[in-house]
């Protein structure tokens, strides 16, 4: 791997391989509102940033109730259950690995900020991080403006930083800061989209390794 003075994290898909609960979450929502059950095939085809869109795409209808309720609705349901994922395979060993040889880790993410905190900490992976970076809203509208803040009080130029994601709103983060990005397919979005981007794609996290 390039000599990164810093790597940054995506949490949700990322780290945790949480989509098959996302996706669980979503249908008992659509189901409670007599809609059909969406696929992860297809869920991994409409998901993106801002959220607000991805319930559109998914089928709900903010002409009837607001996005907000929704949006509560499903992170109560994910914030009972969450602790039921796995981390994504290797993680740990990358994250130790990168630790060991002295480059910094953040995590940023657009989760709320309390829960990210509590999550990293229920994993056992505190120690790998200098800083955790989340929303101050349920509502995940993006996360540009926290990618700003955090590649500011970490003093990197362009290029030292590496961002890595399963989205291409990670991509776009990574471009709006300044920072190298690789992206993982598995997560929360579909080889083919990430592909598209341009972006390094890789199959798994312990590929970052090899690179």
């Amino acid at each position: 791997m390039k000599s990164y003075k810093h790597v940054i994290w995506d949490w949700n898909g990322t780290i945790l391989d949480d989509v098959e609960l996302c996706v669980e979450v979503v249908n008992r929502l659509k189901a409670e509102r007599g809609q059909p059950p969406i696929s992860v095939e297809r869920y991994r085809t409409i998901f993106g940033f801002p959220v607000e869109r991805y319930y559109l795409d998914a089928g709900f209808d903010f002409s009837k109730e607001p996005f907000e309720k929704v949006g509560k609705e499903w992170m109560d349901g994910y914030e009972k259950e969450k602790y039921a994922c796995g981390l994504r395979a290797g993680v740990t060993e990358v994250l130790g690995e990168i630790f060991s040889s002295g480059t910094g880790q953040s995590v940023l993410s657009a989760y709320s900020q309390r829960p990210l905190e509590e999550a990293v900490e229920h994993y056992g992976l505190s120690r790998y991080f200098t800083s955790l970076c989340g929303l101050d809203t349920i509502y995940a509208p993006g996360k540009v403006a926290l990618g700003k803040k955090l590649i500011k009080e970490l003093g990197c130029g362009k290029g030292e930083t590496l961002l890595i994601g399963d989205t291409e709103h990670d991509l776009e983060t990574a471009e709006a800061i300044g920072a190298d990005c690789v992206l993982l397919a598995g997560g929360h979005q579909s080889r083919e989209r990430l592909v598209r981007t341009g972006a390094v794609v890789l199959g798994g996290i312990r590929e970052l390794l090899a690179l």
